[in-house]
C-alpha cells in the first residue's frame, strides 16, 4: 500500500483540496451519460482521508446530484452518501484534478470500468477505450 498526500483544484483554483490516496488500489471509469460527458475518472476515499481546503461551499449542485465549480465548470470532487451498494460515506475524487499525480502515477493506476449506462455497474462495458 502506498498512501500518498495529493493536493487537488478546480481549473481556476477557486475549490482546492487534499486527500490521502493510494491509486494503486484503482480507480474508476463509467459509461453512464452523466460519466461520459464529464469524462469522469474517479478515485474514491473515505470522509476521514478528505480535507477540503478551500470553495466548497462554492460548488453549485446539479439535478443529478453532481456539484461543479461555478467559476470553472469543473467538478473536482463528491461527496457520496452511504447506501445499499458501497460500503459507506465516501468522496469520490476527479483524478485529473489532482495537481501533484504524475503522468507515471496516473499511467499505472489501474482502472475499474463499469457498464452505468446498462444498471450492470460490476461488470465492464463491451467498448471502454473511449472512456
Amino acid at each position: 500500500m502506498t498512501l500518498k498526500t495529493y493536493h487537488g483544484a478546480c481549473l481556476c483554483g477557486a475549490v482546492a483540496f487534499e486527500a490521502d490516496i493510494d491509486l494503486s488500489l484503482g480507480t474508476g471509469k463509467c459509461n453512464c451519460t452523466s460519466c461520459l460527458k464529464r469524462r469522469w475518472w474517479s478515485v474514491s476515499v473515505k470522509p476521514e482521508a478528505f480535507r477540503a481546503i478551500k470553495g466548497e461551499a462554492l460548488l453549485e449542485p446539479t439535478a443529478a446530484g453532481r456539484s461543479f465549480c461555478p467559476h470553472c465548470g469543473i467538478t473536482p470532487y463528491g461527496r457520496v452518501a452511504a447506501a445499499e451498494w458501497n460500503d459507506g460515506e465516501s468522496v469520490s475524487i476527479n483524478v485529473v484534478c489532482l495537481d501533484d499525480a504524475t503522468v507515471e502515477e496516473l499511467v499505472a493506476a489501474p482502472v475499474q470500468y463499469m457498464d452505468g449506462l446498462h444498471d450492470n455497474w460490476w461488470e465492464a462495458p463491451e467498448e471502454v477505450r473511449h472512456l
